[in-house]
């Protein structure tokens, strides 16, 4: 990434810009530096301005210690101000979860989207507890390996999957991404979406969820949307986790667009 800027507490935040228009900053998701939005960014350059970030603790991006949610909100809050915001956000599964906290702490945002947030509710609840705790204590140790499988095993892998993904060329690169997971379930806290703080958001917030979705998906969705004061739910006709770039980019544009 060819763009930097500094971070409330003094860290160093990659990012690249593509694009004219509004601008659209896009949040990644749990082991993401920021390449899985790529394509999405160049689907997305032709109407808007769009900043494609590696979070903290990610890719070229800095990591200062200790971790706080908060932190990045303030690097949020500098991209926002570096692109001379206001900025849309357009928030992928965790990221969804620090786009919504950012909008709750009342940053330049204009309109948001969110993809497959993965809160916790109901009955999942107690089991997200302990992955945290364990996941806590795993990253404590230096447990890298560990940590991937755990949180592969959470999402619903099997262990031949697992054991299939260990044995890949992407694995080492996914233990350099692995302490960032204690970040992911820092953003999400204690598994269901905190209610009193999605209710002062005041901006257009569309949250969806792909045509083919796992059950606790939609649930989640449809919590983070009835706790969002005049939030759209909406279903992306795409299969998986990850969006196709070219289905998914019109419904951001139609809704930033509206905003």
């Amino acid at each position: 990434m060819t763009g930097r800027v500094v971070s409330r507490d003094g860290t160093s935040i990659a990012y690249d810009t593509v694009g004219g228009g509004p601008v659209v900053i896009l949040v990644g998701g749990g082991l993401d530096d920021g390449a899985e939005n790529a394509p999405l960014a160049a689907a997305l350059a032709g109407r808007f301005t769009v900043v494609n970030y590696s979070r903290r603790g990610r890719g070229s991006s800095g990591d200062t210690l200790p971790y706080a949610p908060e932190r990045e909100i303030e690097d949020l809050a500098a991209l926002i101000a570096a692109a001379g915001g206001p900025a849309h956000l357009f928030g992928a599964s965790s990221g969804g979860a620090l786009a919504l906290e950012a909008a709750a702490a009342g940053l330049p945002i204009g309109a948001i989207v969110l993809y497959e947030v993965p809160y916790i509710v109901g009955d999942g609840v107690p089991a997200w507890r302990e992955y945290v705790a364990r996941l806590t204590a795993v990253l404590a140790e230096g447990r890298r390996d560990e940590a991937l499988r755990m949180f592969m095993r959470l999402a619903g892998s099997s262990e031949q999957d697992i054991a299939g993904a260990a044995a890949s060329p992407l694995w080492p690169g996914l233990l350099e991404l692995a302490h960032t997971l204690g970040y992911d379930a820092a953003c999400l806290g204690d598994g269901p979406p905190p209610a009193a703080r999605l209710a002062t958001i005041t901006r257009p917030v569309l949250v969806t969820t792909g045509a083919h979705a796992p059950p606790f998906f939609v649930e989640a969705a449809d919590a983070v949307a009835a706790c969002v004061p005049g939030a759209e739910r909406g279903t992306v006709d795409v299969p998986g986790h990850v969006p196709d770039p070219a289905v998914l980019a019109p419904v951001l544009a139609r809704f930033f667009l509206a905003a």
